[in-house]
């Protein structure tokens, strides 16, 4: 298979969205929404296999771009599925999803209680259970290179302002949630200047 033909059945999806799909983890999955879905870069695959696709992105630009990809992708797809809205206030009813995507949207959190009203109402909408991938930045490995802001936000050695999680957070989140791990967290260190940390849960 070409590079050109993986980029057309799986567009530039997050590396680690796909290390899952490849390990069958959501082959039961049928209907899945991608929180913060941007231009639907995490959403290729769902709308060529079939999938029932469901997306929110508070800039309107984005959704627009991502109707026009279900709509040249998967015309049965309906473009109602995809709303501008804010992640803490999705206009879905409780456990309707079989599989959440959260990919760099939580790190964006201005305090730890928007934080939690963000994680609670995406928590809300999966089916039980049903699947939440979230990638996020973390200080996990880089804790002595962050400098506090206030609100548990840090300034990053990039420069970058975010919300950061660090590795007994997401543990206590997941005990707290009724969740199982299952994968193991995992972070990325990006020349000690980022980290970013994959955090995947069933809902028990």
């Amino acid at each position: 298979m070409t590079p050109s033909s993986l980029k057309h059945l799986y567009g530039n999806i997050d590396i680690y969205l796909f290390d899952q799909l490849l390990k069958g983890n959501y082959d039961s999955c049928r209907k899945i929404i991608d929180v913060g879905c941007g231009g639907g870069r995490n959403l290729v695959y769902f709308l060529n296999n079939g999938f029932e696709v469901y997306g929110i992105d508070p800039n309107p630009a984005a959704v627009n771009t991502v109707k026009a990809l279900s709509e040249s992708l998967a015309p049965a797809n309906p473009l109602i599925n995809f709303r501008v809205s804010s992640a803490e206030d999705m206009p879905f009813d409780e456990e309707s999803f079989d599989l959440l995507i959260c990919s760099a949207v939580l790190h964006f959190a201005e305090n730890e209680i928007h934080f939690k009203q963000m994680l609670l109402a995406m928590w809300k909408v999966i089916k039980p259970g049903g699947f939440f991938f979230a990638r996020l930045a973390s200080d996990i490995g880089i804790e002595e290179l962050v400098s506090p802001l206030g609100n548990s936000r840090y300034l990053l050695p990039d420069g970058s302002a975010r919300f950061l999680v660090s590795e007994q957070t997401l543990l206590n989140y997941t005990k707290e949630l009724n969740g199982y791990l299952y994968e193991p967290i995992k972070t990325t260190n990006v020349q000690s200047l980022r980290c970013m940390t994959t955090w995947c849960l069933q809902k028990l």
